[in-house]
């Protein structure tokens, strides 16, 4: 693939030989290191492991190429707050050998990807998920206008009303088009009653946690992370757990009417826009933003 192409977005070919050569001209101490390509991986980083106690994450595509400059600027100053283990990034790469974008090395994370059916039923989890972000929430927000937060603004549901409209227009014979728009509409109606900025995950969802011995250990993923409404994170509520533990997790937050409805507008939004762009290629994404769509409905 030519990766300097500007008809098509731009999707490099990523292998374990680009990694190594990348590897060998930035960071010769760990050339020699075993390299092991994760599959399936995920779908903003090919990821390798490197040896026994590092990875490397090559972003896939443009939409991606932020975060590893986001985790290394940003991940040092929440971890030690935070309950549950962070990336912790070693190294950022720049590009090369006509890989153009900017990559990462952090140190390897053990765990197994949560599942519903594992986690969803589990007081325990829902605990420790509101433990989380409530640690997360309580650490003072990066200042906008220092210049060094810029890349913590993040979008607002007005930013993705035209595509959330038209999803749930192109669901409407999958899901029921009406309850959709009053659940989006009761988020943009609750925008108003925002409360005062904290720092959020982003992208808070069931592939971006990972378990050891059947418990939580790891949030993984921030190239979402940033500072401003405190529904963001609440789409796990809606993509992990049961209509039992989410209450749970409700009251463990102490989340009032209005920011779960945009909570709840947030879930929907992105389960809708993820399950027109994926759902007819790939199953995985199509159950898991069913479940999402349908929890989202059931509030």
């Amino acid at each position: 693939m030519n990766v300097l192409t500007t008809a098509e977005p731009c999707r490099p070919a990523i292998d374990a030989a680009l990694a190594r050569r990348l590897l060998a001209a930035q960071f010769p101490q760990w050339a020699d290191l075993p390299l092991e390509r994760l599959e399936p991986g995920g779908s903003d980083h090919v990821i390798h492991r490197l040896g026994r106690e590092l990875s490397v994450r090559l972003p896939r595509h443009e939409g991606a190429i932020g975060q590893a400059a986001k985790e290394a600027r940003w991940l040092p100053r929440l971890a030690p707050y935070l309950p549950l283990a962070v990336p912790e990034p070693v190294a950022v790469g720049e590009p090369g050998f006509g890989y153009p974008w900017r990559w990462s090395v952090s140190r390897w994370l053990p765990g197994e990807t949560a599942t519903v059916e594992a986690l969803g039923a589990s007081a325990e989890a829902a605990a420790v998920l509101a433990e989380f972000l409530s640690a997360l929430q309580q650490v003072e927000p990066a200042a906008p206008a220092s210049g060094e937060a810029d890349d913590l603004v993040g979008p607002s549901p007005t930013d993705r009303y035209p595509a959330t409209r038209a999803s749930i227009a192109a669901l409407g014979g999958s899901f029921d088009a009406a309850a959709m728009t009053r659940v989006w509409d009761a988020a943009l109606e609750a925008e108003g009653t925002r409360s005062p900025a904290v720092w959020f995950h982003g992208d808070f969802h069931t592939g971006n946690l990972l378990t050891v011995d059947g418990r939580l250990s790891a949030v993984i993923d921030f190239g979402e992370l940033g500072v401003g409404d405190r529904a963001r994170d609440l789409m796990i509520a809606f993509t992990l757990m049961n209509a039992e533990t989410r209450q749970m997790f409700r009251k463990a937050l102490d989340v009032d009417d209005a920011t779960w409805a945009r909570g709840r507008g947030w879930a929907l939004a992105a389960g809708v826009n993820a399950h027109v762009a994926y759902a007819a290629s790939n199953p995985r994404v199509a159950a898991q933003t069913t479940r999402q769509i349908t929890a989202s409905l059931e509030g």
